[in-house]
Parts: structure tokens; C-alpha cells; sequence
């Protein structure tokens, strides 16, 4: 928890599969702990085809069959199910917008919102931007992109620094200084 903190929670994302990769694993999330699907990215990432949605989009019924038996991921039928249909709508974005980068940064004018928080209870799960992201991914038909996993994307990939003002990330994210 410590090194993605330090090394990734709210690096600002520009690139679409990295984008792919924390929608799927933000909807994998739900009801369970990041710890959890932090210790299983790696199996997620084997079994998602690198977090290609192009690939993911054509998994067929035989590969989700797979997928449910392999104990790497969260083998939840609703949830595998959920990240192949997302993978198609994903595909659709990046074509109506160039990118699904463009689209999603489009959420906050382009540049991330930089709150001032000076406790992790003052942080909200969720704010009228995630709620807005997540009313229009699921007309897009995305699924498990409720306003709240829309928030810990939104800052998981650096739309929003939630970063508390005491916290040395936050700085080094606002001057450029990070890594990703």
C-alpha cells in the first residue's frame, strides 16, 4: 500500500490502457478491500491480456469460463462479465473522442482538481463530478461505475489530487516531480 501510494495514488494518467487497467480494477474493488486487489494486479493483468481493452473486448464465453476458475482474480461472474462489456464501450469512447483519455480528463476542465484537505476523514467518497462521470459511463454502457468507484478512479488516475496538505505526494505531484 505504501510504495502505490508513494509511487502511483494520484499521478496524473495520460495513457488509455493505464486508464483501462484502474477502471477494471476500481470495479473489481467494490465490496472489497484495495489491499486485496492490489495483491492480485499482477494476476489481473495475465488474465486481461495486459489491460488491452481492444483484446479484452473479444474475450469469448469460453475465456470467461477460464477466467472464473482462475483464483487470481476476483472470480465474480457479474464482475468479469462487466469488465469485457466495459472493454467494448471503452473502444467506442476512443473512437467518438480520439481517446478515453480526452474524455475522462473532460470531467475536470483538463486539469486535476486540487483539494486541501487536512484529514483522510474530511476526503468525500464521492462529488458532483464523480456523480456526473458515472451517469454518463453507464449510458455508454459501462457497468460497476457507481459515483463512488468513479471517485477513487478519478483519483486514483490523478483527475483529483486527494492528497492531504501534509502529505509529501501532494506537493511533488503539483510541481511535475513524479513518476508514472
Amino acid at each position: 500500500m505504501i510504495a502505490y501510494h508513494d509511487g502511483e495514488w494520484g499521478v496524473p494518467v495520460h495513457d488509455d490502457r493505464i486508464h483501462f487497467e484502474f477502471l477494471t480494477l476500481e470495479g473489481a474493488q467494490a465490496g472489497l478491500s484495495w489491499e486485496t486487489i492490489l495483491k492480485k494486479r499482477e494476476s489481473y493483468r495475465k488474465a486481461f491480456a495486459e489491460f488491452d481493452p481492444a483484446r479484452v473486448a473479444r474475450f469469448t464465453s469460453a475465456r470467461v469460463k477460464r477466467l472464473l476458475e482462475n483464483p487470481g482474480i476476483v472470480r465474480n461472474r457479474l464482475k468479469v462479465a462487466s469488465t469485457i462489456q466495459n472493454a467494448k464501450a471503452f473502444g467506442r469512447l476512443q473512437k467518438e473522442f480520439e481517446s478515453f483519455d480526452s474524455y475522462v480528463w473532460s470531467f475536470v476542465g483538463g486539469t486535476p482538481r486540487v483539494n486541501d484537505w487536512r484529514a483522510l476523514n474530511q476526503i468525500p467518497p464521492r462529488t458532483a463530478e464523480s456523480d456526473s462521470m458515472s451517469r454518463d459511463l453507464g449510458k455508454r454502457g459501462f457497468k460497476f461505475v457507481g459515483s463512488t468507484i468513479c471517485y477513487a478512479y478519478m483519483q486514483a488516475v490523478g483527475l483529483v489530487n486527494d492528497h492531504t496538505v501534509d502529505c509529501f505526494r501532494r506537493a511533488t505531484i503539483l510541481d511535475g516531480s513524479h513518476r508514472h
